[in-house]
């Protein structure tokens, strides 16, 4: 009872305080740094201005009196403190997953083309990443293989704390009624159900996942890294993205068509380009089928640019040497001089003696 009443209490005093705020920020109209004079318009105005205040107050008082009769606290509580959290989710071949949390984007959030988050990568692995942070899909050079790493294939998005239910919603719908994800025929640890919050199980809205789980009648179990394959076990692992963080896959994989649907068409392939022009997307540095060229720049950065620092340290040699040395061909006059002609003895005509045999010297 006591707690009951401690609630209320609480309750009323920030409708209050609350109330307050409003009142003042309602009525309070900026002045002009002008003389006012008092004229019909003034009176006009300054009614307006009354009528807007009792506006004001009377909707900002149903507004904050319906969170006060709410009874989820905490998610009103996450309304208030809402967030921007790096999340992901992972249920077979990360293409048609990217594309369904872009249409989540879309129709949750309201996000437009140049505002999507939604990018397909790896995590759950123990390996974490290779000496230069790379994770990488499988390759002939073997470099930061995801699977030998212990990685699923996910993709991650950034969202507002207080969506993660909603997300959560869609998240499970891509498992169908028998609770199975869409491309069993991919199979192994790195096609794992799983998915990632900070904190995991301990992440504040963790009953709103619970709940989209049970919807679906998936188990939700603790991940420990580099877990087994999932398929026909109706289960999803549970990762903290503090321990096992995102790490975005090449540019080749963002926005692709998968072999489920047909082709998302040519305006859904174009955002990988925009994504990554506007910096959204990143060089991992990996073995890509596409960009070839900025990728081998980022694999061999140091080497590129200690050989232009050599190079340009050289130039720089050399022109001082031809400086200090002052060599002949640097000050030759670039028209006829006859005064350098004399200076520098060159032969002239007068230096010849012709006759009607030929030229003879005297």
């Amino acid at each position: 009872m006591n707690n009951i009443l401690l609630r209320i209490a609480s309750i009323s005093l920030a409708y209050l305080s609350s109330s307050a705020v409003v009142l003042v920020a309602a009525y309070t109209v900026p002045q002009n740094n002008k003389v006012v004079h008092q004229t019909k318009n003034n009176i006009h105005g300054a009614s307006a201005s009354r009528r807007a205040f009792l506006s004001n107050v009377v909707s900002n008082t149903v507004g904050i009196a319906s969170i006060a009769a709410s009874n989820q606290p905490q998610r009103a509580l996450a309304i208030a403190n809402d967030v921007q959290e790096d999340v992901y989710f992972g249920a077979g071949c990360f293409w048609h997953v990217q594309h369904e949390f872009v249409l989540a984007e879309r129709n949750l959030l309201g996000r437009k083309d140049n505002e999507l988050t939604s990018l397909t990568g790896y995590a759950g692995g123990l390996g974490k990443s290779d000496k230069e942070g790379r994770v990488c899909y499988h390759n002939f050079q073997s470099i930061a293989d995801y699977g030998k790493l212990g990685h699923s294939e996910c993709v991650g998005l950034s969202i507002p704390q207080s969506s993660v239910g909603d997300f959560a919603v869609e998240y499970f719908k891509l498992f169908g009624k028998k609770g199975e994800r869409a491309d069993p025929m991919d199979k192994g640890g790195e096609y794992r159900s799983l998915l990632g919050l900070p904190g995991g199980k301990n992440h504040p809205l963790f009953d709103k996942v619970e709940a989209a789980a049970a919807e679906q009648g998936m188990q939700l179990v603790d991940g420990k890294g580099n877990d087994p394959d999932t398929l026909g076990k109706k289960l999803v692992y549970v990762m903290d993205t503090k321990q096992f963080p995102f790490y975005q896959a090449e540019v080749y994989h963002q926005y692709h068509n998968d072999f489920l649907t047909s082709a998302y068409g040519k305006q859904y392939n174009d955002l990988a380009e925009t994504a990554l022009d506007d910096g959204r997307i990143q060089i991992t540095g990996c073995p890509d089928r596409v960009h070839q060229m900025k990728t081998m720049m980022v694999q061999n950065e140091s080497i590129i640019l200690g050989t232009i620092a050599i190079i340009t340290i050289c130039l720089v040699l050399c022109g001082g040497f031809l400086l200090w040395k002052k060599p002949h061909f640097l000050y030759m006059p670039l028209q006829y001089d006859e005064t350098y002609e004399k200076d520098s003895n060159m032969c002239t005509e007068d230096d010849y003696d012709y006759d009607g045999g030929g030229t003879e010297m005297t």
